[in-house]
């Protein structure tokens, strides 16, 4: 069994998922901005040092305060074929149908909470989906309790291992002709988990932690201009602001 596996933002995508749904929800329920100012000392907290990233996610959901769970799913739901469809870079588009075309399974393991990641793995054909999983219960309550690990780091090969059999089993020999695709140095153990690595607009670290020759960089076109453009666009979702589909193709 060969594998393909994929990190989501920043890898499929040009944004951070979390701030691009809260700018989905936004658009919807603009009343529902105001409920950030119990996510701000938390954000302060985090960009210190003093909160932890689990416990910063769990505060930036607070947007989503009393969502009943259907509603919850069907903004999900919309969210991954109205608008995570149409940002999706067209050359990582083409690594996803590559891979389905060559008789791989196709893995996406992300950080993201579970409820819109495996929407958004459904719309895209994934075969499986490993995620941050949260529980909801009937309704959202302002700090949402995470079920497990924030999936990152070496979570991500612990939870793909737990969650798919076929995973578990993969040989040295077999790993070796799988597939991992990322933007950001805290996936190198995802990276260093298959034998062919894909780096998707890497900083610095990453590009230093892995030989040129080791690894396929893509730079597919960005719809902000560097770090800056990026932290902009991701306050202009927190807000509402953004534009919630990409460019039709």
């Amino acid at each position: 069994m060969r594998y393909a596996f994929f990190d989501l933002d920043h890898t499929l995508l040009p944004f951070d998922t979390q701030t691009l749904f809260c700018n989905y929800v936004l658009h919807r329920h603009p009343w529902r901005v105001v409920l950030h100012l119990w996510f701000l000392p938390f954000a302060l907290g985090r960009a210190l040092g003093l909160v932890s990233t689990a416990t910063a996610k769990r505060a930036f959901l607070s947007y989503l305060w009393g969502m009943k769970r259907a509603h919850l799913r069907r903004l999900a739901r919309e969210f991954a074929s109205d608008c995570v469809d149409s940002w999706i870079y067209p050359e990582l588009r083409a690594e996803i149908l590559r891979h389905k075309h060559q008789g791989r399974k196709l893995v996406l393991n992300t950080a993201s909470p579970d409820f819109y990641a495996h929407e958004i793995a459904e719309v895209l054909e994934f075969d499986h989906c490993v995620s941050t999983r949260f529980h909801i219960g009937n309704e959202v309550p302002l700090r949402p309790v995470l079920e497990g690990p924030n999936n990152k780091r070496e979570a991500k090969i612990a939870a793909m291992r737990e969650a798919i059999p076929g995973v578990r089993a993969l040989s040295d020999e077999q790993r070796f002709h799988c597939w991992a695709y990322s933007d950001s140095p805290a996936d190198i153990p995802l990276l260093e988990f298959a034998g062919n690595r894909v780096l998707v607009h890497p900083g610095g670290k990453l590009r230093r932690h892995f030989p040129q020759h080791d690894v396929t960089i893509l730079t597919p076109r960005r719809p902000y201009w560097g770090r800056l453009g990026d932290l902009l666009a991701a306050l202009r979702q927190m807000l509402g602001l953004h534009g919630e589909r990409g460019p039709r193709r």
